[in-house]
């Protein structure tokens, strides 16, 4: 299966702390890949470099074959790499609706448009009810599914979403998964990273763990559950 992104010996610091050590990894095309571990480990910083809000140190970052290492986030939006950041942050002061238009200002093609909104609205039927509503008048689980929408609204083919259950109450965390679940298998790729290991790997096909910005393991959803640290370390056992 081809690898849609890969970093190669990525590094990152900020003054004297390493913020990611010669990280290598891949996001299988077509899958849910994963990225756990605890806070501080790195996972958002590795975000930043991917999406341009940062630029690595050393080490390259490969997507769809091309390399965007330190290209700017706006030149990296329109190649079709999209993410959701820890804390939503929808315009507050527009609609629900006026902030999925601005998130897929690129598209003239109005028919392509509107299939969007029609896809959105099926997937997130809440959001929907709430279409003339103003940002910041959502709860934040509704927040949450705004800015998977707005990333779906570009049409983007890889989506690195940046601890999505954070904040969200188990019902709601269920339905937004469930939702994920089948945007991947409508073909979008998922990059998912997260600090509930439990709920991201009954999700994600394959993944990694990384510790103090250094990758420790790698594998399948299945071998990571099974590893003794992994359960020691994430799932309590």
């Amino acid at each position: 299966m081809d690898n849609i992104l890969t970093l190669k010996d990525v590094t990152k610091t900020f003054g004297g702390l390493t913020a990611l050590n010669n990280v290598t990894l891949t996001a299988q095309q077509g899958l849910v890949n994963m990225l756990i571990g605890p806070n501080g480990s790195g996972k958002t910083t590795l975000i930043n470099c991917v999406t341009g809000f940062y630029k690595p140190d050393t080490g390259t970052i490969m997507y769809n074959g091309d390399e965007i290492t330190g290209l700017q986030p706006h030149k990296i939006y329109d190649l079709g790499l999209v993410r959701t950041f820890q804390i939503p942050q929808p315009f507050q002061n527009l609609t629900v609706l006026e902030n999925l238009k601005l998130a897929a200002y690129a598209c003239t093609d109005a028919g392509e448009l509107q299939r969007n909104f029609q896809r959105v609205f099926s997937l997130f039927p809440r959001l929907e009810e709430r279409k003339n509503q103003r940002g910041e008048t959502l709860s934040g689980g509704e927040q949450q599914m705004l800015a998977v929408a707005r990333a779906l609204m570009t049409g983007g083919k890889l989506m690195l979403l940046d601890e999505p259950s954070m904040g969200l109450a188990p019902v709601l965390m269920q339905e937004l998964f469930r939702v994920l679940k089948e945007i991947n298998q409508e073909g979008t790729t998922i990059l998912l990273v997260e600090q509930n290991a439990r709920m991201a790997l009954r999700f994600a096909s394959r993944g990694y763990v990384l510790e103090t910005g250094n990758v420790v393991l790698k594998g399948s959803s299945e071998e990571l559950a099974e590893n003794p640290e992994v359960k020691r370390a994430y799932l309590g056992g």
